[in-house]
């Protein structure tokens, strides 16, 4: 198969290409490498070193690996088309987003860049879809945000609410009421309109993952070579909360709790990210009537559960500080993820010795941690 991987140097990104290209399918990666540039933006960095993108696809195609890449930018709508219409892919991967919620509420300059990165970036593979090849599979990782964490319509299913009418009786199925929690989580809530009229008016075959909290490092496929590392982000910007819990107790800094902890939340580990999206490549929708959703999570766990499983197995110490983010202090949270069971999904769920695994990374690169940037999130 032919895939194409959008946003193949991030931290989803890579690991995905590497689990595509090592089962065998053509993988064409292309980025701006704009993540890169935003580090430089934040004064922050990623604790392991990571190589060129170059560099890592040079030692992945020397493992025998069908993977090459393009330095290209997808909102650029021309030399998109031409790029798809040679390649020809069968299958589109659409990583290139900017992905965190914090960095899109920084200021004005942040929450523009999100909007008209994201937005034309999806309309334009939507477009170009239509356009070259209308039978092309597009796999979007969303995110769970998009659903808010209310739970005025009971558990959260996936991407369609069951409801009845009460002005007719009728049964229908709608997509989920979007409540997102930022201008990131808006312009995903806006992928999904997008993907629903494209598919309305074209037939699309889209296949929409709405993923949890993504946590680790590394995957089957970057410890095959140290050239082949993934990323690994701390800071409170791009650091994912369990990722930055494990690097604060290697450096022996307090674990930063926002607010009482009471926040629950889906979490995948980012094996489980790669496996997924190459599950939903290489089963694609038969019923094309609507998008495909799918909730890409593994298990729900609590902020300050998370922070006590840690303190208890590294004896470190929990610093509750005021939480930056306008979200309930509490909530419950229930989340099905049977679409991706289905397909043969079995969820990696938090372990001592996956943990483990996380904190010797930090631990062997903790000198690269700059203790500014751990507490670096905006308020909102």
């Amino acid at each position: 198969m032919k895939i194409m991987v959008l946003g193949g140097d991030g931290f989803c990104g890579w690991p995905t290409a590497l689990k595509l290209a090592k089962a065998g399918h053509e993988v064409l990666i292309v980025d701006n490498m704009s993540r890169r540039d935003i580090d430089e933006e934040l004064n922050s960095n990623s604790l392991t070193d990571i190589k060129s993108l170059a560099q890592r696809v040079a030692c992945a195609r020397h493992l025998g690996m069908d993977l090459s890449f393009v330095d290209l930018d997808v909102t650029w709508h021309y030399e998109m088309e031409e790029l798809v219409s040679k390649f020809k892919p069968s299958t589109i991967v659409h990583f290139a987003e900017q992905r965190a919620a914090p960095y899109s509420m920084i200021g004005s300059k942040q929450r523009q860049y999100t909007v008209n990165n994201n937005i034309t970036a999806t309309h334009n593979i939507l477009d170009i879809i239509v356009a070259v090849d209308p039978s092309i599979h597009l796999v979007h990782l969303g995110t769970m945000g998009v659903y808010g964490y209310s739970k005025d319509f009971g558990d959260i299913p996936e991407g369609y609410l069951d409801m009845t009418v009460k002005s007719t009786g009728k049964d229908v199925s709608v997509l989920y009421p979007t409540n997102p929690g930022s201008v990131y989580h808006m312009t995903k809530s806006l992928d999904q309109i997008m993907f629903q009229f494209y598919n309305k008016n074209w037939g699309l075959k889209i296949t929409d993952l709405h993923q949890g909290i993504v946590w680790g490092t590394q995957t089957e496929e970057t410890l095959l070579h140290d050239d082949l590392v993934n990323r690994f982000d701390y800071d409170g910007v791009y650091g994912t909360v369990l990722n930055r819990f494990i690097s604060q107790a290697a450096a022996n800094i307090p674990l930063t709790v926002y607010g009482v902890g009471g926040q629950k939340r889906a979490f995948i580990h980012i094996e489980d990210t790669a496996r997924c999206i190459k599950l939903a490549c290489e089963n694609e929708p038969k019923d094309t009537s609507r998008v495909r959703i799918f909730n890409q999570v593994s298990e729900v766990r609590s902020v300050m559960e998370l922070a006590k499983i840690l303190r208890n197995k590294y004896n470190c110490n929990i610093q509750q500080v005021e939480n930056p983010r306008k979200e309930l202090a509490e909530n419950d949270l229930a989340v099905s993820n049977a679409g991706l069971v289905s397909l043969g999904f079995e969820p990696i769920t938090l372990n001592d010795a996956l943990i483990e695994d996380v904190r010797f990374i930090a631990e062997q690169t903790k000198g690269k941690l700059k203790v500014e940037n751990v507490l670096s999130s905006p308020k909102w």
